[in-house]
């Protein structure tokens, strides 16, 4: 066997790696493996030091592999890689041996064990150096548009962005009109600016954009292809308005007979079976609920038909199965507010005069159930004393473990809105912690002491309504004081957690993406990819993968524009090669591989001999799954062959 030329690099990560593993011991141990001609320590390797002498050693000692000891392969190996390709190495030439996450960070108190440890991960890391065989990349021609699924903030958000960067953009909005979650608040914290006033220009440009093509009442059904390539299939639901025609008169609802609760205003007003969600949707176009409205349920009405002078009613109108073709999809379906009723202690849905925090949004909303007026929904009655409970669906172990961060500011900020509304009203927050961090949030949170708010340290146990008076009578314990601490108030109102959305898990199907442990999409890596998925291609924004704020979700939008925007300036995009290979001559066409390959990437495909496994290399992402249940052993993955994982096992266990 040819003797292959090692170069070893061990990294003191400053004190990450080197104030536990002696990493002077360890470089010397390097030396000694068979096949290197040099090892290294660097302070840090993945500096512009570091890489350095990582190029000059290639050239000067005329090395063939790699190996860096140091932090993450996910962190750094794309780093390295590209120092071996600008180099003249082959970049899949190299293997790093992660002493850092896997050794020192977990050994901090044991250094003498820890680098006897680093040294038999790097002796691993050079067995497998050995056997490591150069790949090619392949490329793929990218279609230069964009679908972004979701309309609310954040969908709006990364369309204008794509679209005025001229980039053909596609915005899926499920709903009859964009807008989202934001559309519904009054006003946002904390400068309290009108929350129309920012957002209906926004969907005004969308409309208006060229390059922006706006689908509403539509939803995703396939997505197939990769990134760059992806081929779509969307189902447009039948508004059975012609949209063309619509003049938005209003006519047809004055005229409608039949009421449904709104659920723009959260059910505590009513609508008619044809309406517009919201005076300011975009499209301003009349739509019509099929489960309501008396023509499809009873067939008779048609009311709105006689009176539409434009003739915009088409009741025969279907869905339609709409194909497009795109190189990124963006996903922003932002959340659901969990449901109180489920904690049936605080009687949401049974007290007339528990609402939660968005029901409460709506009620102080100028167009909404109270016209802005502080009076309460079971007898109209002026509130004078208020309560909000926080934390109610987050921090739970039965409901979610996670804060949702934005409960507290839209607390603090609704507080503010009631005492700036009428200063007489007393104040209760009923909270475990105040978490208030961000750019004018704990200013905004003093304001609202200084105003008069009450601040309790205590969840309640219970809220008990009074059969005559609908008062709500809750007692907690004040955690400061130790006191309980009983009071009676005109109107509760919970501050909800936030939760996925409920078509996240459809998603997560259909993109074969990954979803954290609280349910939300998860991201290819938290600090250097935040807006990235495991998929490329694929990204997201907002509320889709944790709950955040406003100024947040705006921020990441931006970043998964400019993230999917550079994908889409390549010509041709390069596929990494790390894929399954098919032996066929071992291949017995059993059909075990396509029937669990998560990515589609597997087609059983017909031959002379018979039905035979191929890989689509675009689709796979070299998980294993089906090098792992092959009976026949006929399937590999490239870049992580048998010798090369047996090397690494032996060499880690001393066999020779």
């Amino acid at each position: 066997m040819k003797k292959i030329r090692i170069g070893v690099y061990v990294c003191h990560c400053g004190l990450n790696i080197a104030g536990v593993v002696d990493v002077a011991a360890v470089r010397d141990y390097a030396k000694t493996l068979p096949g290197v001609v040099v090892a290294r320590d660097n302070r840090y390797a993945c500096s512009e030091v570091g890489q350095r002498a990582i190029a000059q050693d290639i050239k000067r000692h005329k090395l063939e592999r790699v190996v860096v000891a140091s932090c993450t392969p996910r962190l750094h190996e794309s780093t390295f890689q590209r120092v071996l390709g600008e180099n003249g190495l082959n970049p899949y030439l190299i293997e790093m041996a992660n002493i850092r996450d896997q050794c020192s960070w977990v050994h901090y108190d044991q250094p003498e064990k820890a680098t006897q440890k680093a040294k038999d991960l790097v002796r691993a890391a050079v067995a497998r150096a050995r056997l490591l065989r150069p790949l090619e990349v392949n490329t793929s021609p990218v279609n230069k548009s964009a679908m972004v699924i979701g309309a609310g903030i954040a969908g709006i958000s990364a369309a204008l962005y794509l679209g005025k960067a001229g980039i053909k953009t596609y915005l899926v909005e499920k709903g009859p009109s964009i807008g989202g979650h934001m559309a519904m608040l009054d006003k946002t914290f904390p400068t309290l600016d009108c929350s129309l006033c920012i957002l209906s220009p926004l969907m005004v440009d969308v409309a208006q954009n060229e390059n922006i093509k706006l689908l509403t009442c539509t939803e995703m059904t396939d997505v197939t292809g990769f990134a760059g390539n992806f081929k779509v299939k969307l189902r447009k639901k039948p508004r059975y308005v012609d949209e063309d025609k619509c003049v938005a008169c209003g006519l047809c609802a004055e005229k409608c007979p039949t009421k449904v609760p709104d659920e723009f205003n959260r059910g505590l007003t009513m609508r008619k079976a044809i309406y517009i969600p919201f005076a300011q949707a975009i499209p301003s176009k009349y739509l019509i609920d099929p489960e309501r409205c008396l023509y499809f349920t009873k067939e008779r009405c048609k009311v709105c038909q006689r009176v539409c002078e434009a003739g915009a009613l088409n009741f025969d109108q279907k869905e339609e199965e709409v194909e497009i073709d795109i190189g990124v999809i963006i996903i922003t379906t932002g959340f659901d507010v969990y449901d109180p009723s489920e904690n049936r202690e605080y009687g949401y849905g049974r007290y007339p005069n528990v609402l939660t925090q968005l029901d409460f949004e709506r009620m102080l909303s100028a167009d909404g159930p109270t016209h802005g007026k502080l009076k309460r929904l079971s007898d109209g009655k002026p509130i004078k004393r208020l309560a909000f409970i926080q934390c109610v669906g987050s921090r739970n172990l039965g409901n979610a473990k996670y804060c949702s961060r934005v409960c507290c500011m839209i607390t603090t900020k609704q507080a503010v809105m009631v005492k700036e509304k009428n200063s007489e009203v007393e104040v209760y927050v009923y909270y475990i912690d105040m978490r208030t961090a961000g750019k004018e949030f704990e200013e905004f949170y003093q304001r609202a002491r200084s105003s008069g708010v009450v601040f309790v340290r205590g969840r309640p146990g219970e809220i008990v309504e009074h059969l005559q008076t609908h008062n709500l009578r809750i007692i907690a314990e004040d955690a400061d004081s130790g006191c309980l601490f009983e009071n009676e108030v005109d109107m509760v109102i919970l501050a909800v957690g936030l939760k996925p959305a409920k078509d996240v898990q459809d998603l997560t199907k259909k993109l074969r993406l990954s979803r954290s442990a609280d349910g939300f999409l998860l991201e290819a890596h938290p600090k250097l990819r935040p807006a990235e998925t495991t998929m490329d291609g694929v990204y997201l924004a907002g509320c889709a993968q944790f709950p955040k704020d406003i100024p947040d979700t705006v921020a990441q939008a931006g970043n998964a524009a400019a993230v999917a925007a550079g994908l889409l300036s390549r010509d041709v995009i390069e596929i990494v090669p790390l894929n399954a290979v098919v032996n066929a001559d071992n291949c017995i066409g059993c059909g075990l591989c396509e029937s669990l390959c998560p990515y589609g990437a597997i087609r059983l495909e017909k031959t002379a001999q018979g039905p035979k496994a191929g890989v689509t290399e675009t689709l796979c992402k070299g998980c294993g799954v089906c090098a792992a249940s092959c009976p026949e052993r006929a399937i590999a993955i490239q870049h992580y062959a048998d010798e090369q994982i047996i090397a690494q096992i032996q060499a880690l266990l001393g066999v020779r």
